[in-house]
């Protein structure tokens, strides 16, 4: 299975802002890298908040927009209700790695790589959100 990672909207927003990633479609490209991920809209759950047992199991987790609207979730911004629970929640993208990272790093230009260069998925985003935060 292909590593996934959550993007928060509001952090996409910002990086968009300050030309760090670009957004096409269904592709977020980290433009620092060259690394492409294929995005779709997510939601992570927070935490429930009327106090009600999470009989949808779905608290402290990141899940699909489409799978909430299934179990009929009504979501607005930071909240979300199914049914009689309530939610904090976080929107954002869920995104895969287009490619195995030994196939990017392939294709990435000549003379780019240095021994500080990442070597996983992991490394290049851990390297992404540390820079210039």
């Amino acid at each position: 299975m292909k590593n996934r990672v959550f993007f928060p909207q509001a952090a996409l927003d910002d990086w968009i802002a300050s030309d760090r990633v670009d957004l096409n479609n269904d592709e977020l490209l980290i433009k620092t890298e060259g690394r492409r991920y294929k995005i779709i809209e997510a939601i992570r759950v927070l935490r429930e908040v009327t106090g009600s047992a999470d009989i949808h199991e779905v608290l402290g987790r990141v899940k699909t927009r489409a799978f909430l609207r299934e179990l009929g979730a009504e979501i607005l911004e930071g909240s979300m209700i199914i049914g009689d629970n309530a939610y904090d929640v976080i929107p954002g993208f869920i995104g895969a790695p287009v490619g195995t990272f030994a196939e990017h790093r392939k294709a990435a230009p000549a003379g780019t790589a240095t021994s500080s260069s990442p070597t996983s998925d992991e490394e290049l985003l851990a390297a992404f959100l540390t820079s210039k935060m």
